[in-house]
């Protein structure tokens, strides 16, 4: 798996990091139980600091996404779960960035939500 950071985007390195290795689950590119690069290998590669990846792979194992085990490092987790969470935190990332570019306020995109889920 090829990760490309973008140091001029507004988006931090970290969050540019997660949102490659998720987009790479949801599209079935990394497989269930493979092991991602390690964070210090990723850093090194990237010219980025080691927290700036593991901040990225920390966001990932929130999302349930990957499993952080010490000594074996970031393993993706298996089954259409951890594909389905990763393709839908991409929509919710891409929906909150759309209304932040409209100006909205997170109250106001929270509300959005919330009201689209009462039917």
């Amino acid at each position: 798996m090829l990760i490309r950071v973008d140091p001029g985007s507004s988006v931090p390195l970290g969050d540019q990091i997660a949102a490659q290795v998720r987009r790479a689950v949801a599209d079935g590119a990394v497989a269930p139980g493979e092991r991602l690069p390690s964070a210090r290998a990723l850093a090194d590669s990237l010219g980025v600091n080691l927290h700036t990846v593991l901040r990225g792979y920390q966001q990932l194992r929130d999302e349930g996404v990957i499993e952080l085990r010490r000594g074996r490092g970031a393993v993706v987790l298996g089954g259409e779960a951890a594909a389905g969470r990763a393709r839908l935190a991409e929509k919710v990332r891409s929906l909150v960035a759309e209304g932040r570019r409209l100006g909205l306020s997170d109250e106001e995109i929270v509300g959005l939500v919330q009201g689209g889920l009462t039917p």
